[in-house]
């Protein structure tokens, strides 16, 4: 666990406080594609209720603002594939029952393929200049990416982690980033699950025996913790 900094405010979180370390923290949102979140994309062919993804906006549109206002990077990330899936192994295509499968034209583009209208993220938390895309091909944002180099350069230490969804994105990103020695805050109603099991059980795997995964805290609490801190830079 990190040494709380004196300067810097510590987020309430589960199952201790996550002390935001000077200049090393980042907030992370992953896949919110509109393929995931809107009607006719990728989330409903596999059955799902988009809706209850999309509980998730508003919470993180407020983080979101309240990380940018505090000079927090912010680093996007969307799964999705080559046009010519070269990069979408078979199994991935196969696995399943949906009505479409990946790179089959739905009401938003071709599903999960990069550059149709359906891969991009939602407007609500559309990605400002000088902010980080990371487009990868599996559900982990370090396989396959650059995402390793980039928070290594940067000095980013500590990422709060936010996005969809819960069980399958966040869960492999924050395990990998685990291994790879960054400390993670979950916060916990701007990460969403098309099954409320699913997402209160994920939660509650991250923050498990003392945190072997990493903390988890609401927005509230790190909007907060973000609004008393001095402006972070790396």
């Amino acid at each position: 666990m990190s040494v709380p900094h004196p300067a810097f405010p510590a987020v309430d979180a589960v199952p201790g406080p996550f002390p935001l370390g000077p200049g090393g923290v980042a907030l992370l949102i992953i896949d919110m594609q509109r393929d995931f979140l809107l009607p006719g994309g990728f989330g409903e062919t596999l059955g799902n209720d988009v809706g209850l993804l999309r509980q998730v906006v508003p919470p993180l549109v407020e983080l979101l603002a309240a990380a940018r206002a505090a000079g927090v990077p912010v680093i996007h990330t969307r799964e999705g594939h080559r046009p010519d899936l070269s990069d979408c192994p078979p199994a991935k295509l196969r696995r399943g029952q949906p009505s479409r499968r990946i790179g089959d034209v739905g009401a938003n583009g071709r599903i999960l393929v990069r550059g149709e209208y359906g891969h991009d993220i939602i407007d609500e938390l559309a990605p400002v200049a000088g902010e980080l895309v990371v487009d990868k091909p599996g559900k982990g944002a370090f396989y396959a990416t650059d995402l390793h180099e980039v928070l290594t350069s940067t000095g980013i230490t500590q990422l709060l982690v936010t996005g969809v969804t819960t069980e399958v994105c966040v869960h492999t990103t924050v395990r990998e980033a685990n291994d790879r020695g960054f400390e993670c805050l979950v916060v916990s109603d701007c990460v969403g699950s098309y099954f409320p099991e699913f997402q209160r059980v994920g939660l509650e795997m991250v923050a498990a025996q003392g945190g072997i995964f990493g903390w988890v805290a609401d927005s509230r609490s790190v909007i907060s913790a973000l609004a008393a801190t001095p402006v972070l830079t790396c």
